[in-house]
């Protein structure tokens, strides 16, 4: 019995021993949630999701250099269409998150696989570093740069 009562007693201070979660740290799963469904959605060509990812405003400076804005990435996605001949995905690696409040900046390397239709594999490595706001309870991209890392610096 005394037992039952010993194990009843620690089970119930469990709860208060406990590690609260912080802001930062519900910022930080927030932001890496939408940031991997993200690179499902680059993926699969969806639209609504660069839509919702990137805000109005965003200043996009693609890795060779090129700024760009949303209505150029919006158009982009409805014309490159379905590649039959190659299939791409993209996964994030490395993610850091800093939450700075309503503003948060993620930087991470993103990895994409190419499978091509003659059974090779290609892979690309870039860093990107994005800023997201926060604007009446939604976060989106507002700035982006993506840099691309030399095969030779990517293989170390």
């Amino acid at each position: 019995m005394f037992r039952r009562w010993t194990l009843l007693a620690v089970l119930g201070l469990l709860p208060a021993l406990a590690i609260p979660q912080t802001a930062a740290d519900t910022t930080a799963q927030k932001l890496t949630s939408m940031l991997r469904q993200f690179l499902v959605d680059a993926a699969q060509g969806n639209a609504a999701g660069f839509d919702s990812f990137f805000a109005d405003d965003v200043i996009y400076t693609r890795s060779a250099g090129v700024v760009t804005n949303k209505a150029e990435i919006l158009k982009n996605v409805f014309s490159l269409g379905p590649a039959p001949e190659s299939k791409t995905t993209y996964s994030a690696e490395d993610i850091t998150v800093h939450d700075y409040g309503d503003t948060a900046v993620v930087a991470f390397q993103l990895v994409a696989r190419t499978e091509h239709a003659d059974g090779k594999v290609s892979t690309g490595n870039y860093r990107n570093t994005g800023t997201f706001l926060r604007r009446q309870g939604r976060w989106q991209v507002v700035a982006w740069q993506s840099t691309k890392i030399p095969e030779a610096a990517a293989a170390k």
